[in-house]
């Protein structure tokens, strides 16, 4: 899946790093087991700059969960995601199945690039 970020201001603005990604559900938007982790194969390649109307993207990957054992499966409503550096989330309905154990990381994230 791709994480497409548009900037949809008047001024330029400066997308560097990775969001924080993890799959929220019970209708409330609370968090399911792990958030993503980093994968190094996609990293930062330094501070983009994003004029009005361009865009970046991040590469999201999810493994299924039923693929673990000992994964207690949840419905996941979607995904909140925080951009970097920012303390704002937001919300993507897209149901998946998520794994309530933390320790069963099923979504993997690369840095922001420009699309």
């Amino acid at each position: 899946m791709k994480i497409i970020l548009r900037n949809t201001s008047n001024a330029a603005c400066i997308l560097d790093g990775y969001p924080g990604v993890s799959l929220v559900g019970n209708g409330n938007g609370t968090q399911l087991g792990a958030p993503a982790s980093r994968n190094p194969d996609l990293p930062s390649s330094g501070p983009i700059t994003l004029e009005t109307g361009s865009s970046g993207v991040a590469v999201l990957r999810y493994t299924q969960a039923g693929n673990y054992q000992g994964c207690t499966q949840a419905p996941a409503d979607g995904l909140r995601i925080y951009p970097p550096s920012a303390t704002d989330a937001l919300y993507i309905p897209h149901p998946l199945t998520a794994c309530t154990d933390t320790s069963i990381v099923l979504l993997t994230i690369g840095a922001f690039q420009k699309s």
